[in-house]
């Protein structure tokens, strides 16, 4: 009994002298162990120690999670015990390679429970191990363990809470959430080096983060991620598939929950409710950080919005072009949006219309599938169209699967809409969806008025019968080119005997024959120049930058091809001046001088091209 004692003493006179030891790291439980066996190999000659903890009523070794095959439950070991202190190792344990050498098992018992198990080789220097230890030793060991766990626990606690603190200190300091999600993938991965971790993140989350994350999809998660994300509940499972246990632990804030903090362990590791418990706070210390975070860039994006919106209506209200306008919304939303393709189109005839400020996309064939979409879905509601995953609505490869519609409403009626796309699912927010919203309508109107102001100032620069420009514009549109242009031609058309036409066809011929020749007029010239009726049967022709031989060119061919292209057939004649750089004349002159050289051609037989002489105002 005395010589047991004195060994005890000694025991655990050894154990206590290795925990004081502060030069000692001990980061895990299985450095603490190690003292344990360090002790029990010099006073019990017990080598090759291998501890497994009791939890959940299995047996979970403590330093290789991978190492048995299969799970071992205490009901499988506990009749081996039959009330002995220390047994021969079972079969079924022998059989695993790793104990191959092993002879013994030793239960550890707390408070008539056994806590845990130790296997070890017996070096049988004297008696049995059986004399050897007694029942008062094995008590003994198992106080030990169970002031090591104690140790351990109080050790762990401390450092796991220390990072804590440090985490939660941080989360206040700072508004990027870059720096929150990194530093909880970090403080888990420090905590618990064994297992994997994922941030999975509801969709209106901001996605331009550097940490890596997975969108929060209700149709895809696990039923246990699902349920954990909605109740705001921890939730355990078992993914037989990726040979995993998961910990789901909801990131929550005071408003919402943004997402599940996922612990991935081995498929025979259990959390301890320690572990669940430190995991569940930090989560939750994100969350509110997170929560924060999203308050305040919320609230400067909200005065960004504010700012865009009131530089657009102010641009809008400026009297720019159709053309100016879109132009200038187009880069207002590639702006804030960031899409990879905008589209603008404008309702004509119960048909939507591309318009100039759409981008590459909107000029091939692939663009259908999206514009197709959208309007069939404006042929029945006025409400805008927001899609984050386009693929799961249509079948087959589709490129774009972000897409945001918004339609231009004006007195009820939509006019058109605004099409934004990205090839990224999920990636427009919700809050670009309202703010694209605000933008279309507040530019509606003014999108509206100037479509309004752009035909009405058509119908005032067109002529009404031939739609060749009016004399005013063609004025202006003169004068302006002699001023800036290098060169240019005028043209004045006159049509020969057009009283006989009216009178032996009538007025409604007589029109319909200027009709003719202005439209193969407006055909030839195309964008070289402009057509205009300068009044009754005389058209005019203007073209700047040409050469005085291009310029009779196009003149003659104009005269000899006028009979050709009316019914019932006239001739034409024409009076032509060039003018240069060199000396730029003025525009009232040039009219006039126009003007002679027509008069010139009629005198002399019609049906002919004059080009302006000096001589010929000496006839006048």
């Amino acid at each position: 009994m005395v010589e047991n004692q004195q060994k005890i003493d000694q025991f655990k006179s050894d154990i206590l002298s290795l925990c004081m030891n502060k030069k000692l790291q001990r980061s895990k439980f299985y450095d603490y162990f190690f003292l344990l066996e360090e002790s029990l190999t010099k006073h019990f000659n017990m080598e090759h120690c291998f501890l497994f903890h009791v939890s959940e009523n299995k047996l979970k070794p403590i330093d290789n999670l991978e190492l048995l095959n299969v799970d071992v439950a205490l009901d499988l070991i506990q009749p081996y015990f039959n009330g002995n202190k220390v047994v021969k190792l079972p079969g079924f344990l022998k059989e695993q390679p790793y104990f191959e050498n092993h002879t013994d098992v030793m239960p550890l018992i707390i408070n008539d429970k056994i806590e845990a198990i130790i296997i070890f080789k017996y070096n049988p220097v004297g008696a049995p191990i059986q004399t050897v230890l007694t029942e008062e030793i094995v008590g003994a060991i198992s106080a030990s363990y169970k002031y090591l766990i104690q140790k351990y626990e109080v050790y762990s606690n401390e450092q796991k809470y220390r990072k804590l603190y440090g985490m939660t200190d941080l989360f206040h300091s700072t508004m990027d959430i870059d720096v929150i999600l990194e530093n909880v993938l970090i403080t888990i991965e420090e905590n618990f080096p064994g297992l994997e971790v994922e941030l999975i993140l509801s969709n209106d989350q901001d996605r331009q983060t550097r940490v890596k994350i997975k969108p929060f999809d209700y149709l895809s998660e696990r039923p246990a991620t699902i349920e954990s994300f909605v109740s705001g509940e921890l939730k355990e499972d078992i993914a037989v598939e990726q040979n995993r246990r998961l910990l789901n632990v909801p990131i929550k804030g005071r408003q919402a929950i943004y997402g599940i903090l996922q612990v991935k362990a081995p498929i025979n590791y259990s959390f301890a409710n320690s572990e669940k418990e430190f995991i569940r706070m930090l989560a939750q210390a994100s969350g509110n950080a997170l929560e924060n975070a999203k308050l305040y860039h919320q609230s400067h994006r909200l005065i960004t919005d504010l700012q865009l919106i009131n530089e657009t209506s102010h641009r809008l209200n400026m009297k720019l072009t159709i053309s100016e306008m879109l132009l200038f919304l187009q880069k207002q939303m590639l702006k804030s949006f960031q899409p990879m393709e905008i589209g603008f189109m404008f309702k004509e005839d119960e048909k939507y219309i591309m318009t100039e400020a759409c981008t590459d996309l909107f000029d091939y064939v692939a663009c259908n599938v999206y514009v197709q979409h959208v309007e069939k879905h404006f042929q029945t509601t006025q409400d805008p169209l927001f899609i984050a995953d386009f693929s799961r609505l249509i079948s087959g490869d589709i490129e774009y699967r972000s897409i945001m519609a918004i339609p231009m409403i004006v007195e009820e009626d939509i006019i058109g809409f605004s099409i934004v796309l990205h090839k990224e699912p999920y990636f427009f927010s919700f809050d670009s969806f309202k703010l694209m919203q605000s933008l279309i309508h507040h530019s509606s109107l003014a999108i509206s008025d100037s479509v309004l102001r752009e035909q009405l100032q058509e119908m005032v620069d067109r002529d009404h019968l031939t739609k060749l420009y009016a004399r005013s514009y063609s004025d202006s549109y003169v004068e302006n080119s002699i001023q800036k242009d290098d060169s240019g031609m005028f043209l004045l058309i006159d049509i020969d005997n057009f009283k006989k036409v009216n009178d032996t066809y009538g007025h409604q011929v007589g029109d319909e024959v200027i009709v003719q020749i202005a439209r193969r007029l407006q055909n030839e010239i195309g964008k070289k120049g402009i057509c205009s009726r300068w009044g009754g049967e005389e058209l005019a022709i203007y073209i700047p930058n040409i050469s005085d031989s291009e310029a009779i060119g196009i003149s003659d061919s104009i005269v000899q091809m006028v009979p050709s292209v009316s019914n019932p057939s006239v001739t034409v004649s024409a009076g032509m001046i060039t003018w240069h750089k060199s000396s730029r004349p003025n525009f009232k002159n040039m009219f006039a001088q126009a003007d002679m050289a027509l008069y010139h051609a009629k005198r002399n037989g019609k049906n002919r091209l004059c080009v302006y002489e000096k001589p010929m105002e000496l006839q006048y």
